[in-house]
């Protein structure tokens, strides 16, 4: 295997683990512990799962980390295309890695006020879960904070993707959509909330095109390298 496809095959699996390390917490969060509306009924689910939660925490920050060296082995293998855009696309994704680890605090501070730390005795036991539901929605705010620039490095991505010539240009445009349409949510979220469930509705199919980047990266790799030009 020549060092290009060997290239290949690492970014693809770290782009898969760092895909399910990120994103699986965050649906398990949101969809089996948080109950809208009932901060008492939230808090019952967190500590009675308290183990699965930290666990969670944990895999949002080994996925940002593994972002980082998934970011670095498509560097080296989509540098030679354009320096400029595979530079631009590893400095947007470097930018997402700070909210990431930051945005974990908000859910350790919900995790100190459902312990009810003795300094925290002021509060009752209702006020502090409706506190510990607040860093919970900021949490998921500091997610579609992050989610603007899991959008943006996929428009340089999909570029050098569709110039390299060794990788079927149709991905590149699959990756273009889906960077317009997280963008396109994230910007719904914050400017026009009340539509969300709509652009979310339009907006699931091209989210899909990332992941036929990671299988084929990670099943099929490059094709050899094109002498001179193509790949310069």
């Amino acid at each position: 295997m020549d060092s290009a496809q060997k290239t290949a095959r690492v970014a693809g699996a770290l782009y898969l683990l760092s895909a399910v390390t990120a994103g699986a917490p965050l649906i398990y969060v949101s969809s089996t512990l948080i109950v809208p509306g009932s901060a008492e009924a939230t808090a019952d689910k967190i500590l009675a799962s308290e183990m699965l939660f930290r666990a969670s925490m944990v895999s949002e920050l080994i996925g940002a980390i593994t972002f980082i060296f998934m970011v670095r082995a498509l560097y080296r293998l989509l540098d030679r295309v354009n320096h400029r855009h595979a530079l631009l696309m590893v400095i947007l994704v470097l930018a997402s890695v700070p909210i990431t680890f930051l945005n974990v605090t908000n859910e350790t501070a919900a995790l100190t006020l459902l312990h009810g730390a003795n300094f925290l005795s002021v509060f009752d036991k209702s006020q502090r879960d409706v506190m510990a539901m607040l860093f919970l929605t900021l949490h998921d705010d500091g997610v579609n904070l992050a989610n603007i620039f899991w959008g943006l490095w996929l428009f340089p991505f999909g570029l050098l993707v569709m110039r390299s010539g060794f990788i079927p240009w149709i991905l590149g445009v699959l990756l273009l959509v889906n960077g317009l349409a997280l963008t396109v949510v994230s910007l719904t979220t914050l400017l026009l909330p009340a539509y969300l469930d709509i652009v979310n509705r339009f907006a699931i199919i091209p989210e899909l095109g990332e992941l036929w980047m990671m299988l084929w990266l990670l099943i099929k790799g490059v094709k050899a390298m094109p002498s001179g030009s193509a790949a310069a």
